[in-house]
């Protein structure tokens, strides 16, 4: 059975916490990360509803989307909305820890989700997320030192891509040189040119490491003067992560494409709000899970027919169909992101396999409940 710290970095690795916004409050909220933990729930709100639910059916740890604590409080006391939650949940032995911005910019996370329960194809990020930038070690090193130097680089965090780290790549050659009087060679003898069987290490690190890096193949190198060479790559391209997201869609209609909207989210009681013409062909579909009236002018810029997201308020969106752009669709927030939540369960229940049961909650804890 996995600990909470081990679902922890599993949450982390997918969806990790330095990519958040600095305003944001994302990662373990309450819990011992050395817990066992069989039963796991996934919700979007940490609502006095969800967290009876969460503890009613056992659960150890509550995934959730939006933060309990988002602003500072000065009370926790079960009197109050937020410690009511807190107090159910740690009373009945569940943890709770929230995925927010982290998880909208993420390659499988909230708007790809969306993006994904719609059927859009072609799908890129609307403002794609390169990462750190990123360089680029090479060293020279005798061959009966290359694992040690290879392995005090990796540790200092050179060679980390994606899910991988210690990666790098080493060929074959040959050094030459010659000591200068005042040196003290570890190979070869002052004023005579020595040939070496060397290797050609290289790794790729964020730009942030670079000192740290440099030091550790430094000290790690048999060489009094060590032969190496950094270069700074380029910013890269293909982003799979970042903001919202512009896909295609089988050509149709503003009206059809609302309806497909309102059949694949859950039922709420805000419905899908439709501003365009109804007859209008749609082909480029954008879209944010969650609040998006902040992309508005971006999507301007696209070859989008429509826009999809939730919270869009009346002055934004009158002045947006006034230029002209693409369509607009506005959708329940709590709708729109609950897509994400059967995505992270799938990948939390293939990288775990039976040692956990999971759950996504189906309790709607979109605060509009009735619509006349």
């Amino acid at each position: 059975m996995p600990t909470l710290q081990d679902v922890i970095d599993r949450l982390h690795a997918w969806y990790p916490p330095s990519t958040a916004e600095g305003w944001d409050a994302v990662g373990l909220v309450s819990g011992d990360p050395d817990a066992a933990v069989a039963k796991v729930m996934f919700a979007v709100d940490p609502t006095i509803e969800v967290a009876r639910e969460a503890a009613e059916w056992g659960a150890d740890l509550l995934v959730v989307h939006h933060p309990l604590f988002l602003k500072a409080v000065h009370s926790v006391a079960a009197t109050t909305p937020k410690g009511r939650t807190l107090a159910t949940l740690t009373a009945a032995g569940c943890a709770l820890l929230t995925a927010h911005t982290n998880a909208d910019l993420a390659e499988d996370g909230v708007s790809a989700a969306l993006a994904d329960a719609l059927g859009l194809t072609e799908v890129t990020p609307l403002l794609p997320e390169d990462g750190p930038p990123r360089d680029k070690l090479t060293v020279y090193v005798p061959a009966d030192a290359a694992a040690p130097l290879r392995a005090a680089i990796a540790e200092a965090g050179a060679g980390r891509i994606g899910d991988y780290d210690f990666a790098s790549f080493t060929s074959q050659g040959q050094g030459r040189f010659r000591p200068l009087e005042g040196a003290d060679p570890a190979i070869g003898t002052v004023g005579s040119i020595e040939t070496v069987e060397e290797v050609r290490i290289e790794v790729v690190l964020e730009r942030a490491l670079r000192a740290e890096v440099v030091r550790a193949a430094l000290r790690s190198h048999p060489y009094e003067e060590p032969a190496y060479d950094v270069v700074e790559l380029a910013d890269p391209s293909g982003a799979t992560a970042g903001t919202g997201r512009i896909g295609s869609v089988a050509p149709t209609t503003l009206r059809e494409f609302a309806e497909h909207v309102a059949e694949v989210l859950p039922q709420t009681a805000h419905g899908v709000r439709v501003a365009g013409d109804p007859d209008r062909a749609v082909r480029r579909v954008a879209l944010c899970g969650g609040a998006g009236d902040f992309l508005l002018d971006g999507v301007l810029r696209t070859d989008a027919d429509v826009y999809l997201t939730s919270d869009l308020r009346h002055h934004p969106a009158s002045e947006f169909v006034e230029k002209a752009g693409p369509a607009l669709v506005d959708v329940a927030h709590w709708a729109a992101e609950w897509t994400w939540l059967p995505v992270v369960e799938a990948k939390l229940r293939e990288a775990l396999g039976d040692t956990v049961v999971t759950r996504v909650s189906t309790t709607v804890t979109d605060p509009w409940n009735t619509r006349l």
